[in-house]
């Protein structure tokens, strides 16, 4: 006698139903059907054996629940999406540091950060030109593991200010003589949020779109 999982499975195939309700009810509704007419209908002389019938509930319950977990599942995304919308949101306006090594450099100076993998004692940071030439180096001393805002006043190494405009910088760190892993971190100020195909985006001024996972620190 074939499984009862095999007979929804050829009804599903045959067609289904223009008024849709729940596809894990529909489900049941038609294993419900199939199962009293296989049992109506079965060989008086060769009955269906009670371990067949309960392997057959098992595999209906096993599908039900699966379509019930993937409901559930659906509605959970659904609901995650639309908070992550609103914790996006919440940032339009705020300034982020997101991973580049581009800075700005105004009248009143410009934000920068670092991101070490690892405690450090030693962080230098040097900022070059268009042209790539050293402008300025600056030592922020010892830092913890994690991401880090800074500020350059614009203050020159020969002691002169510099023009104000575009720079960009390199960081580098180590602890007791060892390498640790630095990176470049650019300010911006989010501007505007942004439906990509997989997700929120955050648009930032000068910068361009970056993801919330690009976003290291928030001020």
């Amino acid at each position: 006698m074939s499984s009862i999982i095999d007979a929804v499975n050829a009804a599903n195939s045959a067609g289904s139903s223009s008024t849709k309700t729940s596809a894990s009810a529909e489900m049941s509704d038609r294993f419900m059907t199939l199962f009293l007419a296989q049992l109506q209908n079965q060989d008086p002389l060769n009955p269906m054996e009670n371990a067949e019938m309960t392997s057959q509930l098992a595999q209906m319950n096993m599908v039900s629940g699966l379509e019930t977990l993937n409901e559930s599942m659906q509605t959970l995304l659904g609901s995650y999406d639309e908070a992550l919308s609103l914790q996006a949101a919440n940032l339009v306006g705020k300034n982020v540091l997101v991973p580049g090594d581009d800075l700005t450099l105004s009248e009143s100076g410009s934000l920068f950060g670092v991101n070490l993998e690892g405690p450090a004692d030693k962080v230098e940071v040097i900022i070059m030109d268009s042209t790539g030439q050293e402008v300025a180096r600056q030592s922020l001393g010892q830092q913890d593991a994690g991401s880090w805002a800074f500020y350059w006043d614009g203050t020159k190494s020969d002691g002169e200010k510099a023009s104000t405009g575009s720079y960009t910088f390199s960081v580098s760190a180590s602890l007791d003589g060892e390498p640790v892993e630095a990176k470049a971190l650019q300010a911006g100020t989010v501007s505007a949020l942004v439906r990509g195909t997989n997700g929120f985006l955050l648009e930032v001024a000068g910068l361009g779109n970056v993801t919330l996972d690009d976003v290291k620190q928030v001020f």
